[in-house]
């Protein structure tokens, strides 16, 4: 695989306040890469970068082999590759959805057919639907139909699910997925912590302007190897016990109560506890 966004020693203030602090970063072709912080953490700055809108104060910034602060016919020619899905637009809601998609397809060189993009999405029964008329969903899956319309390489979702019911989350997972199944490579800034487990093939976690760390969901500090939690009820009580060897408690506690374990519940740390831990907030 190529690698399509490269960052290293990347760094920008803004007066005395340090947003980013020497972030290195690669992701891959094909990847669904996910950027984890709380606010002020330095995600927002690092992605204006990698999406052209900010210039940095030092570092080397590759974007689609390609610096993003490069101006000019490169930096157009750049642009059409790349797809950028804002966390919320309120733009064109007196155009149909299909005058909408057809008309930002006018601003790319090679765009995907309109109808084709509005079918993606999920918006077919739509197309003549004004756009200040559909539901916060719909009106989502419109903003992704206007940012993939130039038939990008690389989509920058920012916290695209922000307000979802359950259902359509696990509706726009569906198309994110589709995306990346297309060929694209999908950057995505959330802090839905379940989102980025179900969607991310790797997370990074920012904060204070510097990544904490790179991993998969599963691997990430150290997530797959931490304790388990045992617990059960005994007598009046809730006991519970740190483990590194839960089947091992388990069946212990088994042969104690001749058989089934009163309440047993076993869990490891979720993605949102090893994340609370790393940016240093106590969840307890």
């Amino acid at each position: 695989m190529s690698t399509v966004i490269s960052v290293s020693g990347l760094r920008k203030s803004y007066g005395s306040t340090q947003a980013v602090a020497g972030v290195d970063l690669a992701i891959e072709q094909g990847e669904i890469f996910a950027l984890l912080g709380p606010n002020g953490a330095g995600k927002t700055t690092t992605v204006e970068i990698l999406e052209g809108f900010r210039d940095c104060d030092s570092g080397d910034v590759r974007v689609l082999d390609f610096d993003p602060s490069t101006k000019g016919h490169a930096g157009q020619s750049w642009r059409d590759r790349i797809g950028i899905v804002l966390q919320s637009t309120h733009d064109a809601g007196d155009l149909t959805v299909f005058e909408s998609v057809s008309h930002f397809a006018m601003y790319y060189e090679n765009p995907k057919d309109a109808r084709d993009v509005i079918e993606l999405v999920g918006l077919t029964e739509k197309s003549d639907a004004l756009g200040r008329t559909l539901s916060g969903g719909q009106r989502r899956r419109l903003d992704v139909a206007l940012g993939i319309i130039g038939n990008p390489e690389l989509i920058f979702l920012d916290e695209p699910t922000t307000g979802f019911d359950p259902e359509a989350r696990r509706a726009f997972w569906h198309l994110i997925r589709k995306l990346r199944d297309e060929g694209a490579t999908i950057l995505l800034t959330t802090h839905y912590l379940d989102e980025a487990e179900a969607l991310a093939d790797r997370v990074a976690v920012i904060n204070r302007g510097k990544i904490i760390e790179i991993a998969t969901p599963d691997q990430l500090g150290g997530r797959a190897t931490s304790l388990a939690t045992v617990s059960w009820r005994d007598g009046q009580d809730i006991r519970s016990e740190k483990s590194a060897n839960p089947t091992a408690l388990v069946a212990s506690l088994s042969a104690q109560f001749g058989g089934e374990i009163p309440e047993l519940n076993v869990k490891r740390a979720s993605l949102e506890d090893i994340y609370l831990e790393m940016i240093g907030v106590d969840h307890a």
